[in-house]
């Protein structure tokens, strides 16, 4: 569940150009192409760790 959470964080703020600044900045620090995908992918990887949290606390069935 918090996978899609994120990536629906991940939507919403691409309304308001934040895929722009995130490729923008990545770009400056570490002097690498990225793409939209990239930044859908930070914020699935972000969720997944979310869940694997969420499991290994023994919550994660309490939000099913």
């Amino acid at each position: 569940m918090t996978i899609v959470s994120f990536l629906l964080i991940a939507w919403i703020l691409s309304w308001f150009k934040f895929e722009q600044l995130f490729i923008q900045a990545l770009k400056e620090l570490f002097n690498k192409e990225v793409t939209k995908a990239t930044y859908y992918f930070v914020f699935f990887c972000i969720g997944v760790i979310g869940d694997i949290t969420l499991l290994l606390n023994g919550t994660f069935y309490d939000y099913l």
